[in-house]
């Protein structure tokens, strides 16, 4: 890995712009590099999360609606702070949630353990490759003319955020647009992934101790996917 990837100094220079801190001053970001990872292996451990977070969604749908549920509800005022229409593009929790219910999707068992930590704790969690950032990640209010690659009637197309629209980049564009909304295609894991990127999302009323909780469950599952896993993390904070 290239030294500007390693976990700790990558982490190091990883930052939240003060322009997003002045939206939401109570925003956390738990950063997790993970290295060592057989993203193909077999789990027992993901099958079990699975069926866990897709019961915890029944039982909270049961309880509230989707929208009234209080890290979901706190993210759609996020997303209006910025200008976003919550009811057209949903924060990925909200979106999970939603179809942890049904049924969450099965792609391999990296995807599948990070998902199942994103419902069971109700914390937007993202999960992308690091061997291909260019540069550190940051969050920042966008300028409009970034360039985030993804796809369009099955077409790999470049996209552009709006300007002042929150997003994830590293050097060489957006990685993850609308805050935690969709990610894009370049840094996204893979089956030959070795080492990822975790980035877990906490507002109000989520504390550090069930941020840390979330990140704790998310690497003690994720050390069943190799026999060398190991994990770096740090907490950055807009405040």
């Amino acid at each position: 890995m290239h030294d500007d990837r390693s976990p700790h100094p990558f982490l190091a220079r990883c930052a939240i712009d003060p322009a997003v801190a002045e939206l939401r001053p109570d925003y956390r970001a738990l950063l997790m590099v993970v290295d060592g990872l057989d993203a193909r292996a077999a789990s027992p451990a993901a099958d079990r999360m699975i069926a866990r977070a897709e019961t915890r969604a029944r039982e909270l749908l049961a309880g509230a609606p989707v929208v009234e549920l209080p890290h979901i509800a706190a993210w759609r005022d996020a997303y209006r702070a910025f200008g976003a229409k919550p009811q057209r593009t949903r924060n990925s929790l909200e979106a999970l949630t939603r179809r942890a219910e049904g049924g969450l999707p099965r792609v391999n068992a990296l995807t599948d353990i990070y998902n199942a930590v994103s419902v069971l704790h109700q914390i937007p969690l993202g999960g992308e490759d690091l061997a291909r950032y260019r540069g550190p990640a940051r969050l920042v209010r966008a300028t409009g003319d970034e360039a985030f690659d993804t796809s369009a009637d099955g077409a790999d197309v470049v996209e552009h955020p709006d300007a002042g629209e929150v997003v994830w980049r590293d050097d060489a564009g957006v990685t993850c647009r609308r805050w935690n909304w969709r990610q894009g295609r370049r840094t996204a894991l893979s089956d030959g992934t070795r080492s990822a990127l975790f980035i877990m999302d906490a507002l109000a009323p989520v504390d550090d101790a069930a941020l840390s909780a979330a990140g704790d469950d998310l690497a003690e599952a994720l050390a069943t996917l190799g026999d060398t896993v190991t994990v770096s993390r740090t907490v950055l904070r807009a405040s």
